[in-house]
C-alpha cells in the first residue's frame, strides 16, 4: 500500500518538471506512432525512406522559421526589458537632487530616445544644469521639474506638459514648444531664439528678461505672461491669444516684431520707442 501511495506521489509531481514531462509525452507518442507504423515499415520500405526525406526537408524549413522566430521575439523581449529598466532607473532617481542623478538621467532619457520612445515621465525630475541639445521628448510630461541652466538647442517639447517647469538660464534656441502646456513656466534669463512656442500654453509664463529674438508666440496663450526686460526682436506674436499692451511697457525691444494690428497701433500711442532699433 505504501508503495502504491509513492508512485501515485511520483506522478503527481511529474507536471512538476516541464522536461520529464515533454520527454514522457515525446516517449509515448513515439510508441503509438511507431506501433501503428510497424508493419508499413516493412512491407513498403522504399516509399517510407522517400516520406522521412520529405519530412526531413519540411522539418528544417520549420527550424528556419521558428528559430528565426525565437530570435526575434528574445531580441524583442530583450529589448523591452532593457526600456522597463530605464525607466525605473528614472523613477528611483526623481526625487533626487544631485548632479549625479540628472546626468543619469539624462543618459536614460537618450537611450529611451534611441528604441524611438519619447513620451517619457519625467515629473519633479532634476535635470539642471544637463545637456538636452536634440532630445525628443514629444508628449512628455515634465511638469515641476528643474531644467535651470540646462541646454535644450533644437529639442523637441512639442505637446509637452511643462506647467510650473523651470527654465531659469537655460538655452532653448530653436527649441520646438509648439502646444506645449506651459503655464507658470519659468524663463527667466533663457536664451529662446528662434524657438517655436506656436499655439502653446504660456498663462502666467515668466519670460524676465529673456532672449525670445525671432521666436514663434502666434496664437499662442499669453494671459499674464511677463515680458518685463525680454528682448522680443522680430518675434511674431501674430494671433496670440490673452495678450494685452500694458504687458509690454517693459520689454527690452520689440523692433520688427509682428503683432496685430490693434496691439501695434496702441504700442506705437503708448511706447513708440520700443519699436525702434
Amino acid at each position: 500500500m505504501e508503495k502504491f501511495k509513492n508512485i501515485i506521489t511520483r506522478i503527481k509531481r511529474i507536471p512538476e518538471n516541464p522536461i520529464l514531462t515533454a520527454s514522457l509525452v515525446l516517449l509515448g507518442a513515439s510508441l503509438v506512432v511507431f506501433s501503428l507504423s510497424f508493419n508499413y515499415y516493412l512491407t513498403h520500405p522504399d516509399q517510407f525512406k522517400e516520406a522521412i526525406l520529405a519530412e526531413a526537408h519540411g522539418m528544417l524549413f520549420d527550424l528556419a522559421i521558428i528559430g528565426i522566430l525565437i530570435y526575434w521575439l528574445n531580441q524583442k523581449g530583450e529589448e523591452r526589458q532593457r526600456i522597463k529598466t530605464y525607466k525605473d532607473e528614472i523613477d528611483d532617481f526623481r526625487l533626487w537632487e544631485s548632479d549625479e542623478a540628472a546626468f543619469r538621467t539624462v543618459g536614460n532619457i537618450k537611450r529611451l530616445n534611441r528604441h524611438r520612445i519619447y513620451n517619457i515621465n519625467l515629473v519633479n525630475t532634476h535635470l539642471a544644469r544637463t545637456n538636452l541639445n536634440y532630445v525628443i521628448l514629444k508628449g512628455s510630461n515634465l511638469n515641476n521639474s528643474n531644467l535651470s541652466g540646462s541646454k535644450l538647442i533644437e529639442s523637441n517639447l512639442e505637446n509637452a506638459r511643462l506647467n510650473q517647469t523651470d527654465f531659469d538660464n537655460a538655452n532653448l534656441n530653436q527649441a520646438n514648444l509648439q502646444k506645449a502646456y506651459a503655464s507658470g513656466a519659468i524663463f527667466k534669463d533663457a536664451f529662446m531664439i528662434k524657438a517655436n512656442f506656436r499655439g502653446a500654453f504660456l498663462i502666467k509664463a515668466d519670460f524676465t528678461n529673456g532672449f525670445l529674438m525671432e521666436s514663434d508666440l502666434r496664437e499662442a496663450y499669453l494671459t499674464g505672461a511677463e515680458f518685463a526686460q525680454a528682448n522680443l526682436y522680430k518675434a511674431d506674436l501674430r494671433g496670440a491669444i490673452g495678450l494685452n499692451v500694458e504687458q509690454f511697457k517693459d520689454v527690452r525691444s520689440l523692433f520688427l516684431a509682428k503683432l496685430d494690428p490693434d496691439i501695434e497701433e496702441k504700442i506705437k500711442e503708448l511706447y513708440p520707442e520700443l519699436l525702434g532699433k
